[in-house]
């Protein structure tokens, strides 16, 4: 679209001002219609996430121990998920049942495991997050939830609160999910969130965009890992990075999912556990694990929210078409950073 404006220089000044006034809302006007409109439809277990009429995310609140995103879906409708413990589909690894997807959850939180499930993982006695209900789900040229989530112990006991807002956006070449999440420890009791590797902003891949790995001695996998300082694949696990991306080609297109940290957030720039396998992860709670030739004590990297006080700990999801230069990810960093 083309918008013509007689030359500015040749009008007088209050003219010149309103003629600058109409450029400047036109290319707002059709900076926002590149955004698709997301609607958001709250049903019995899960809220789904349309963009532009297509199925984009569910996010699922009962029925596991913790809520979820899935599917997520690329542009053009391609899973960029695995689909287990969800479903069973035929090839598919069926290891860590625990990875549901899209979700935020750690392994030491107050010496409860909200990470792992069964006798998998840390010794800790395993957890639930519960959803407490949604203050706002709207749709719009972004699709708003905001949700509360107690945090139980196998016991009974509530451990900790969480507020949660996740931000949904699409346009004809890529998809967002904004996540932020506000841990509250209860008024009386401190909340130690512990130094463990298993956390804590994750999702699980689909297999086939997994990083080159070895099964039964066979290397298998053909996508990538690399962070924003230029790691590679195993290289990449337990560094630190403003953003890390994870992408992969199937039938002649390449998909990626960047996940990006947010400069505000505890130790920026945080770790990553990011596994051939498929498992991909921000974690800023797993330094002993992380960086184990430093020789950290036991617990230096806990963090402790005093009894009544909180935390809020912010990512962004983009998915994304090509590699990590042809999706121009340092840029789209670099915008949301800046909060766009």
């Amino acid at each position: 679209m083309t918008i013509s404006l007689p030359v500015i220089d040749s009008v007088d000044f209050p003219m010149k001002r309103l003629l600058l006034s109409v450029a400047a809302l036109a290319s707002l006007t059709l900076t926002r219609a590149a955004d698709l409109p997301v609607k958001l439809t709250q049903l019995d277990d899960r809220v789904r996430v349309e963009v532009g009429g297509q199925l984009f995310t569910e996010y699922i609140f009962k029925g596991a121990t913790r809520p979820y995103c899935y599917p997520v879906n690329a542009v053009d409708g391609t899973s960029l998920v695995r689909d287990y413990p969800m479903k069973n589909t035929p090839g598919e690894d069926t290891d860590h049942k625990h990875h549901r997807a899209l979700m935020f959850a750690h392994s030491d939180v107050n010496k409860i495991d909200f990470w792992n499930e069964g006798t998998s993982g840390t010794k800790f006695p395993k957890g639930d997050t519960v959803h407490a209900g949604f203050g706002e789900v709207k749709s719009g040229p972004t699709g708003l939830l905001r949700t509360k989530n107690r945090w139980v112990a196998p016991d009974g006991r509530l451990i900790a609160t969480d507020d949660t807002t996740i931000k949904f956006r699409g346009t004809a070449n890529a998809r967002m999910i904004d996540y932020e999440v506000t841990i509250h420890a209860l008024p009386d009791t401190p909340l130690v969130l512990g130094d463990n590797k298993d956390g804590t902003m994750a999702i699980r891949i689909a297999q086939w965009m997994n990083a080159p790995r070895k099964v039964k001695g066979v290397e298998v996998g053909t996508g990538t890992i690399v962070t924003a300082n230029g790691a590679r694949n195993g290289a990449a696990w337990g560094t630190r990075a403003p953003w890390c991306d994870y992408y992969a080609t199937k039938d002649g297109k390449t998909y990626g999912i960047a996940i990006f940290d947010h400069p505000s957030n505890l130790r920026h720039p945080t770790w990553w556990m990011a596994r051939e396998y498929g498992l991909y992860a921000a974690n800023p709670f797993g330094q002993k694990d992380f960086e184990p030739a430093a020789k950290h004590p036991a617990g230096k990297g806990d963090y402790t929210i005093p009894a009544g006080g909180s935390l809020t700990l912010r990512y962004r999801f983009y998915f994304h078409l090509g590699d990590e230069k042809a999706a121009n990810i340092a840029a789209r960093y670099t915008d949301y950073a800046a909060g766009k």
